[in-house]
């Protein structure tokens, strides 16, 4: 058996709805946040209105984000934040790549 076998499968493993770049960009703001407004979660991801508007349904759909609307006088505002699920899966997700890793004095 290759030794890298158990790295692919662990590969393999990883969260998809986390492992996406823009969904971890998006639930690694939120986990430094208590509530993020959507404007601003744009202009730190760049993602495109659209975009980031999909990946947060999916985020949500999945439990690890919670939107939330309200109006600052007439306007609305949109903002987000993470779940406890979503920060266990943003934990497991971190503690899955550090163990694909190299241990230290290992090619």
């Amino acid at each position: 058996m290759s030794p890298l076998k158990p790295d692919l499968h662990a590969i393999l493993d990883l969260d998809r709805i986390v492992h996406e770049p823009a969904r971890l960009a998006i639930l690694t703001v939120l986990a430094a946040a208590e509530s993020v407004e959507f404007l601003f979660l744009q202009r730190i991801t760049g993602l495109s209105k659209g975009n980031l508007s999909s990946h947060t349904q999916k985020l949500e759909a999945a439990g690890f984000l919670e939107t939330l609307k309200a109006f600052r006088g007439r306007i609305p505002v949109t903002s987000f934040q993470i779940t406890e699920d979503g920060r266990a899966a943003l934990h497991a997700y971190h503690k899955q790549l550090r163990a694909l890793l190299p241990k230290e004095g290992q090619p």
